[in-house]
Order: structure tokens, then C-alpha cells, then sequence
């Protein structure tokens, strides 16, 4: 498995946070690859996880459907 370099990665927290502290934050990294990580806003520190640009595309679609 590939690893990727998260520094300098500008992490954004959903604007339906309120300010909370359990949430998700998204980033886009991977230098140009468009790959979009996303990690526990209570655990930076922690796992990440990344997904293609696609597969990120399809899971907001499906969020914003109300699936």
C-alpha cells in the first residue's frame, strides 16, 4: 500500500458542525491526484482515510439524496 503525505493538507469541517467537536474533516491531497482524506476532527492525530475522487463524488451524492 501506497502512503501519503498529509502535510499542508487544509482540513475543512462541514458547515452542519455547529462548532462541535465530533465531527469528520475532509482534505484534498495526494499532490494533484484530487484523492479527498478524511479523519475523526477528536483524533487528528489518528486514521485517516482516503478516497478517489469518484468514490467521494458518489458517497456525497448519496448523503445529499438522503439515502
Amino acid at each position: 500500500m501506497k502512503s501519503i503525505d498529509f502535510p499542508g493538507a487544509r482540513w475543512r469541517k462541514s458547515s452542519y458542525s455547529n462548532g462541535q467537536a465530533n465531527c469528520v474533516e475532509a482534505a484534498r491531497v495526494g499532490h494533484g491526484s484530487g484523492l479527498v482524506a478524511v479523519r475523526d476532527s477528536k483524533a487528528p492525530a489518528g486514521a485517516v482515510l482516503a478516497f478517489a475522487p469518484s468514490a467521494w463524488r458518489r458517497f456525497t451524492a448519496t448523503l445529499k439524496a438522503g439515502a
